[in-house]
């Protein structure tokens, strides 16, 4: 099989997950926002984010250390064995040392999140269900990302995805548990493929511990360590403080448009398992020179990336409107906003295995402080105006900035050479076009007009797919071959 059409198939096989994982979500939401209000969501999504401070404390940064050194060991069996095992028992040993913390605090806690101590037992299953459902499997997801094991992969993440959403639809819909079996639900499925997985590795690579190398990736991973407290103030400093300066209904509303704009994120994580591995290997196998072949072989992952992110911008009215009751509505221009921040932290993707591969990950921390500096700056002045929809403005405007100088430093380590002509007309298509449906949305112009709008931009975006070849009849033929090749493997 040809490389191109080896990274295709891979492409394809890692968006079965992402359609899964975004679309079960897509179901249920109509469904639980006619049963939760906006002040259960609220307070569900401050309790994530004590449970994403926690469990990245947990996680120590091993992950970024696991997948970096994964290519210096993948020839030697017993060794990579050894830094699978020595990783994972050190993060489990965290966890349980900060899972009995956060039950003995779990009120505390709760009271300093939320403002409220009767939402500690959220709080502490928040913590668990968070840690199995994406840290504690991670590992081992990273092992078939990085050997290319894409169905593999793929075959676990909807697996864990499936048995959420139904074990979640049980407990809220049937049982009616309230928000809490949404948090007990990410639990059950989490823990349930970990110790599949587990069994399954196990039977492949036999315990054993290795302390050269765990010492290795720690020397790696510790750096990033502070970044976990920087990064959760810079990622959800919003929410945290739309609940102080408005209302936790508003942290709610915010929390629902934040979900359906993820789905763009969502959508990059899978290209990022196609991408990244193979920005690794011309890393390592290139070293300096690697640089130019890694931006043009990234121009076609960016505008595939981007055409979900203008996707979803530009649709949003149609799926709040469609998806939720009216008091959820005025998620509209949330989602629409943060469609522009979420579709640029695509380079977010490419800075890190720039300073990872040049082991420079201690700059993070630094860079991840001025971040957070630009991040409280817009934030408060614009919640405090304009509540949720500020917030929504405050993180776009921060992450472009914050997010130009990361890109800048980072090309002082490890210089690629971007497409920037592409690239360029990539971004002014997105961001022209949805900073224009925004400033429709406000003067609430005819929607005929807008739908006018909405089908010239994709028109010119796809044709701008026609001259970069990204559309084009040869990768056509390409996607509908490997697809047909896959049926007929399954019948």
């Amino acid at each position: 099989m040809t490389a191109k059409k080896q990274q295709v198939q891979n492409s394809i096989i890692y968006m079965f997950p992402m359609i899964s994982g975004s679309l079960l979500p897509f179901i249920t939401l109509p469904i639980f926002t006619r049963i939760l209000t906006k002040e259960d969501y609220g307070a569900l999504a401050l309790a994530n984010i004590y449970a994403i401070l926690a469990t990245g404390i947990a996680n120590f940064g091993m992950s970024v250390g696991f997948e970096r050194n994964y290519f210096q060991f993948r020839d030697d069996k017993k060794k990579m064995a050894q830094l699978l095992y020595s990783t994972l028992s050190f993060v489990l040993t965290i966890f349980l040392l900060l899972a009995g913390i956060t039950y003995v605090l779990r009120a505390k806690i709760s009271t300093l999140f939320i403002g409220s101590p009767s939402s500690g037992n959220l709080v502490f299953w928040a913590f668990c269900g968070h840690f199995f459902f994406t840290i504690a499997i991670q590992f081992y997801l990273i092992f078939y990302k990085n050997a290319e094991r894409a169905t593999d992969f793929s075959l676990y993440t909807i697996a864990s995805g499936v048995m959420n959403f139904s074990i979640s639809l049980f407990l809220v819909a049937g049982l009616r548990t309230g928000i809490i079996g949404i948090v007990y639900s990410q639990l059950i499925s989490g823990a349930l493929i970990f110790v599949i997985l587990s069994y399954k590795f196990l039977k492949i690579f036999p315990l054993s511990l290795n302390k050269a190398i765990f010492m290795e990736s720690f020397r790696i991973s510790y750096p990033l360590t502070p970044r976990v407290f920087l990064g959760v103030i810079g990622t959800q400093f919003d929410t945290f403080m739309i609940n102080l300066l408005a209302t936790l209904g508003g942290a709610g509303l915010y929390h629902i448009g934040r979900k359906i704009s993820e789905v763009i994120f969502a959508f990059m994580n899978s290209l990022e398992n196609v991408f990244q591995p193979q920005v690794y290997k011309r890393m390592f196998d290139l070293k300096e020179k690697g640089g130019e072949s890694i931006g043009t072989y990234l121009t076609p992952f960016i505008y595939i990336s981007i055409s979900l992110a203008l996707a979803v911008s530009l649709f949003a009215e149609e799926l709040i409107f469609v998806l939720t009751p009216k008091s959820y509505h005025e998620a509209v221009n949330i989602v629409v906003i943060l469609s522009m921040y979420y579709g640029f932290l695509f380079f977010g993707k490419i800075v890190g295995p720039q300073l990872i591969f040049k082991k420079k990950t201690h700059i993070t921390s630094l860079l991840t402080f001025v971040t957070i500096g630009i991040n409280v700056a817009f934030n408060i002045p614009l919640i405090m105006k304009f509540g949720a929809v500020g917030a929504a403005w405050g993180t776009f405007l921060s992450g472009m900035i914050s997010g130009f100088i990361w890109i800048n430093i980072s090309q002082r380590y490890y210089r690629i050479n971007w497409e920037t002509a592409k690239v360029g007309a990539i971004f002014f298509i997105f961001f022209g076009s949805t900073i224009l449906l925004t400033v429709f949305n406000y003067f609430a112009v005819d929607y005929l007009l807008k739908l006018l709008f909405k089908g010239l931009v994709l028109s010119g975006y796809g044709y701008l797919g026609l001259k970069l070849k990204v559309i084009s009849k040869e990768n056509f033929i390409l996607v509908k071959n490997i697809i047909a090749l896959k049926r007929a493997a399954t019948s």
